[in-house]
Order: C-alpha cells, then structure tokens, then sequence
C-alpha cells in the first residue's frame, strides 16, 4: 500500500467519527475519486460523497474536474473543513485560477461547514 493511500484511509477512520450510515467505494467505483459516504452527524440529513484525500507535504491538495464526490474534505489545524466541489469548480472557472488558499476560498463560498 502506498503511503498517501495509507494516509488516506487513516484519514476515513478519523472522518467517519463525524458521520453515520457510511459507506465506501467498490472497486467499480474507485476511478469515481471519493474516498467514504455518509451523513454528516448534527449538520445534514443528506448523504454526501467525500474526497478525503489528505493535503500534501509541499501544502497542496490535488482535486479533479471529473470526481463523483460532492464534498472535499481538508484536516487542518485540528479541525475538519468540508466545501461543497460544485461549487468548489465554478470559483475555479470563474476566476481561472490553479492555486486557492483555503482560509481565503472558506471566506468566498457559501457551502462550508467546520467541525
């Protein structure tokens, strides 16, 4: 097993915590590039796809136009910052931009939740 996808699935099992009726993908849908499905516990009744690949060492994390995911998850600072990808992709097309800090994108979307 790779290391980030060992990273990654110590990721799931801190994440899950946070959510109920989880799920993970099939190896059917593992080009899908999320990562565990559920609801987020106190905050939605709706279940989600996330991409909870973990952030890298140079302080990057890599998304994709073509996921099936509905949320990306970032763990920072002790806390669990989840945006919504939709719209997440429309930011990145309207400004045409590669590179966004985080605090600042948080600021600029009006799906996020903190926990």
């Amino acid at each position: 097993m790779l290391e980030s996808q060992n990273h990654s699935k110590n990721l799931n099992s801190l994440f899950e915590k946070n959510l109920m009726d989880i799920d993970y993908p099939t190896k059917n849908q593992h080009d899908e590039l999320w990562d565990i499905s559920g609801i987020i516990k106190n905050k939605s009744n709706q279940k989600f796809k996330f991409d909870t690949r973990p952030i890298r060492k140079e302080g990057f994390k890599i998304g994709s136009f073509n996921t099936k995911a509905d949320k990306m998850v970032f763990y920072l600072n002790k806390k669990w910052i989840i945006i919504d990808i939709e719209e997440l992709h429309s930011f990145i097309k309207k400004h045409k931009v590669k590179d966004i800090d985080l605090e600042e994108l948080i600021k600029k979307l009006d799906w996020n939740i903190v926990l």
